[in-house]
């Protein structure tokens, strides 16, 4: 194993269960979807949002385990600029369900470590020698 692969297994796994808490979302929308109060039309298109990239930024996690600048990059830029989305989308009064609203918290969270981790100087310092 690598040291950039061991340096990047956390926030790969923080991915992953970002991705997978995101799924299981969608999951609950379709169960719920009779509910309009809980299922409204915001909740259906943010979901489907962020399992895609939630799948994108799994494929650049693993992408920079395997040594990819691209990759690399590609984390830290879209796990920062969702962040920011999910703080923005979470604030606006009465967009999102309370459901949804704490499960985007969540997931804030974990990309929040992620976005941490993956700037931090052991991990910068790993790619700036490749």
């Amino acid at each position: 194993m690598t040291e950039i692969h061991r340096a990047l297994r956390l926030p790969k796994a923080l991915v992953g269960t970002y991705l997978a808490i995101s799924v299981l979302t969608v999951i609950a929308a379709v169960v719920l979807r009779d509910n309009p109060a809980l299922v409204t039309d915001a909740v259906w298109i943010r979901t489907i949002i962020v399992v895609l990239t939630g799948a994108l930024m799994l494929s650049f996690a693993v992408g920079a385990t395997r040594g990819s600048a691209k990759s690399y990059l590609r984390l830290r830029v879209s796990s920062a600029v969702m962040v920011v989305a999910i703080a923005v989308l979470v604030a606006l009064p009465g967009f999102l369900p309370l459901w949804v609203r704490i499960e985007q918290g969540v997931c804030g969270l974990l990309l929040l470590g992620v976005v941490v981790l993956v700037n931090g100087q052991r991990v910068r310092g790993l790619f700036a020698r490749t």
